[in-house]
């Protein structure tokens, strides 16, 4: 099914509505939601719509926040969440972010007490459509096996990075820390596909093709992987005083509980560096160079980070966003949601 960004949105925003969000708290949702589809990263898109509704309704995201947002320094400040949605927070707080590194040139805000906020790439892009560089981490479940471990301590725990180029061109990634993230092999699940042996363990630690027998999660490069997502624990969860580790509170186990997560946004400003023309004209020779490169055997051309993702959001845009046929009938139907997460294992079907 392929539907307009327009038309997808609307549905979002009416299905979140229903479930309990204000309408501009519901359009903050969906527009990071439709971003994620748009780029071809439907495990982050409208798939969650579902969950996040049953969420909302059973009182695990906050209708009404009082967000709050304190500088703790020219440099440095905290936004408040008070558990209301991920997305809305931490677009907020990206925002107040870029303000400051407009002003000092750099800027570091912690998210605290939020919810799940999606894609990171939409708020690195915030920061990069200002003509500054974006950098952002978060927590997530514990669902992966440190390396050399039997059963999970940290989540996937995402890393996103963007840095504008010239004629509204950027290079941008956003990676999860295992070798592949939560949200895709979802996405498998909801297409009835296998998934390749390299993303997770079964009950028994083997490695699985069957994205329902899942029950771990592998990290990236072993222990390299491993190190970034306790990088990534320590900057969004201990340095904002919240859970940490395996401390961190399930997406599934009690969809009335508030989450408390915590997201780092860090910007950087160039013009109070090399300069803003001269960094530009550089990302966009990188960009240049990198295709540039004779490809391997089996590929037509090297492409530069977040390249395939805007061209598939160019093609989306003429063709319209798609979107499997069972979630685009949840969507358009009169369900809120079909209490079809709450106490449920991270892993379950």
């Amino acid at each position: 099914m392929r539907v307009t960004k327009e038309k997808l949105k609307d549905l979002i925003v009416s299905k979140l509505h229903r479930a309990g969000l204000t309408v501009d708290h519901a359009e903050g949702v969906a527009d990071v939601l439709v971003h994620a589809d748009a780029r071809g990263v439907h495990s982050h898109g409208a798939m969650r719509v579902e969950y996040y509704a049953e969420r909302i309704a059973k009182g695990g995201i906050n209708n009404n926040p009082e967000f709050t947002f304190e500088k703790t320094g020219p440099c440095s400040a905290v936004f408040d969440g008070d558990n209301g949605a991920g997305h809305v927070a931490a677009k907020l707080a990206m925002d107040e972010a870029i303000k400051m590194a407009k002003e000092n040139g750099i800027a570091v805000v912690g998210v605290r007490r939020i919810g799940h906020s999606g894609a990171l790439s939409y708020f690195v892009q915030q920061a990069v459509n200002e003509d500054l560089i974006g950098i952002s981490v978060c927590q997530s479940d514990p669902m992966v096996v440190p390396f050399g471990g039997a059963e999970p301590y940290y989540g996937t725990n995402p890393i996103a990075f963007a840095a504008p180029g010239q004629d509204g061109e950027h290079i941008t990634f956003d990676m999860a820390t295992t070798v592949q993230a939560w949200g895709k092999i979802l996405h498998a699940r909801s297409k009835n596909e296998p998934i390749p042996d390299t993303w997770a363990v079964d009950s028994n630690g083997e490695q699985t093709t069957d994205p329902f027998k899942v029950n771990a999660l592998l990290p990236i490069a072993g222990p390299k992987g491993y190190g970034l997502m306790m990088m990534v624990d320590v900057l969004s969860g201990i340095l904002l005083g919240l859970p940490f580790g395996n401390k961190v509170s399930s997406m599934y186990h009690d969809l009335t509980e508030h989450r408390n997560l915590g997201q780092l946004h860090i910007v950087i400003n160039p013009a109070f560096f090399t300069g803003l023309g001269t960094f530009k004209e550089s990302i966009a020779q990188t960009m240049q160079d990198l295709n540039n490169i004779k490809p391997a055997p089996g590929y037509k051309q090297v492409s530069y980070p977040g390249q395939r993702s805007a061209e598939r959001e160019r093609a989306y845009e003429r063709d319209g966003i798609e979107i499997v046929d069972h979630i685009y009938e949840y969507l358009t139907s009169d369900v809120v949601h079909n209490n079809a997460y709450d106490n449920k294992s991270p892993f379950a079907k």
